[in-house]
Parts: C-alpha cells; sequence; structure tokens
C-alpha cells in the first residue's frame, strides 16, 4: 500500500511539472499550482489541510525549500515565485 502512494504521488508530482498543467486554473494560486488536488482547506485530503501547515508557524521559503527537494512531498520543479505565492496564499489559511 505504501508503494502505491508513493507511485500515485511520483505521477502527481510529474502531473504538475508539465508545461501548461495550471492553464485556466484562474487567479487562486493554490489551483493554479495543483494544491487543491492534495490539499483542502480545513480538512485532511491526501496531504494536510491548509490550516493545519500554517498552524505550524512554518516560513513560505521554508515550505517551498521542503517543497523542491521532496521532502514529505513529492518534488516540484515549479519555479520558486510560483509556488512561495501559493505557500503564502495557504498559510493565511485560518
Amino acid at each position: 500500500m505504501k508503494m502505491i502512494s508513493r507511485i500515485a504521488s511520483a505521477a502527481l508530482a510529474a502531473a504538475f511539472a508539465l508545461p501548461g498543467f495550471a492553464l485556466a486554473q484562474g487567479d487562486d494560486p493554490l489551483k493554479a499550482n495543483g494544491c487543491t488536488n492534495c490539499h483542502e482547506k480545513d480538512k485532511k485530503k491526501v496531504g494536510p489541510a491548509f490550516k493545519d501547515v500554517a498552524a505550524k508557524g512554518l516560513k513560505a521559503d521554508d515550505v517551498v525549500a521542503k517543497m523542491k527537494e521532496g521532502k514529505g512531498h513529492p518534488k516540484l520543479t515549479k519555479p520558486d515565485a510560483d509556488l512561495k505565492k501559493a505557500v503564502e496564499t495557504a498559510l493565511a489559511t485560518k
């Protein structure tokens, strides 16, 4: 079961890296970067709820670094500025 989860995470990460994946997602950086595929505002989905992550008091740059390295999150190859905007939006969730 754990192997299936890892394969699914890798497949999602690869899909997010494809050019044009975020087209037609609007101005919401969480949707545009695919965050809402695995996270919701106030309940756990595949990943933790945005409010739970925000409650940890993490800095956006630290979260982006973990996402880029693939530590605790599927490795992402999106530009840092796009990820930072999405993370800042998520961390502002109350």
